[in-house]
């Protein structure tokens, strides 16, 4: 599909660093985390990866293949009015051949971000479960495109059921979706910087036929009434009570250093008419923050051991279904 597409389409998918790379789970709760993509024009799939100790992005899109990705900013790219776009799309998890998984990687990223922190070659070794990765290539079936980021105009659609989309019909049937969960709010110190240091931040939900819709919206927090409002016009955002992922993230253009975190909660309907997340849970990612190796290492630590420990068992299961395959065609 991709190759039809607009030039300026394709370089966003080729020359933007970060996509909001978004799954929905076993209990219908869509998560939204920064990744690096990786395109070619013209290709059939955009690839995203996730390390061997931290399977989560995969595993759920092996259950659970619509997914999306929002190409939402633009920071260290060299695209100066890159237009926002969404793809959804179909999910395949490639982890067949992790060594031939981890050396393409490091071919990537050496070209994807040349001017990121390279990690000591010892490094590497020791975080074999980051370098090691589970590859899921992404192959867009519908395409929303907003050229100025303006979410309250029309996008332009591209799809091979373009009128299905631009009605509101879409020959699939809705899928099961899931109700608010409910409850009082959790509030965490961290949700303060969401419309202070991040203006804006990736609303992610699940839209009527199963596939996760993102957009970036504006942001503020109401602290009194222990929720986070969505603001600005979102037309023709399929926008309705349920679970719901608020993701921040930030890079410099060089990459030499990134944050995030993500907000899990309810997305409800104010008395205002407008719209909120209640938040239930709040999620830091495996961040970088500006600072030393050593001080990057520190604040990661207790997060580096399980994803270690992680990846040994996801070793070990691999090698002992590999066992019982071997034994079963002896």
């Amino acid at each position: 599909m991709t190759a039809s597409l607009p030039p300026n389409i394709q370089e966003t998918f080729a020359r933007l660093i970060t996509t909001e790379y978004t799954t929905v789970d076993e209990h219908g709760q869509p998560i939204t985390w920064p990744v690096t993509p990786y395109y070619q024009p013209g290709a059939p799939c955009i690839d995203v990866t996730t390390g061997l100790g931290y399977p989560k992005k995969a595993a759920d899109a092996r259950i659970n293949p619509k997914v999306s990705l929002l190409f939402s900013d633009a920071t260290g790219s060299g695209l100066a009015d890159a237009p926002l776009v969404l793809v959804q799309g179909t999910a395949e998890v490639d982890d067949h051949d992790l060594d031939f998984n981890r050396e393409r990687y490091a071919r990537e990223l050496a070209v994807k971000l040349p001017h990121a922190p390279k990690t000591p070659r010892i490094m590497t070794r020791m975080l074999s479960w980051y370098y090691t990765r589970i590859y899921v290539h992404v192959r867009p079936e519908r395409i929303y495109a907003w050229p100025a980021g303006d979410l309250g105009a029309e996008p332009e659609l591209y799809d091979t059921r373009l009128e299905e989309v631009r009605s509101g019909h879409y020959e699939e049937p809705d899928s099961a979706h899931a109700q608010p969960e409910g409850g009082a709010s959790r509030w965490d110190e961290r949700l303060e910087e969401l419309g202070r240091h991040y203006r804006s931040a990736v609303l992610s939900l699940v839209a009527p036929d199963g596939f996760p819709f993102s957009v970036r919206v504006p942001v503020a927090v109401d602290a009194a009434g222990r929720r986070v409002r969505i603001e600005g016009e979102l037309s023709g955002v399929p926008l309705q009570p349920g679970l719901a992922c608020l993701t921040a993230h930030e890079h410099p253009p060089d990459f030499s250093w990134q944050r995030n975190f993500q907000v899990r909660g309810d997305l409800v309907r104010d008395h205002d008419g407008g719209w909120s997340l209640l938040p239930h849970r709040l999620i830091g990612g495996f961040e970088m923050p500006p600072g030393s190796l050593l001080a990057r290492a520190r604040l990661n630590l207790g997060k580096m051991r399980r994803f270690q420990a992680t990846a040994k068992r996801e070793l070990s299961r691999r090698r002992s279904v590999r066992s019982t395959v071997g034994g079963t065609e002896s």
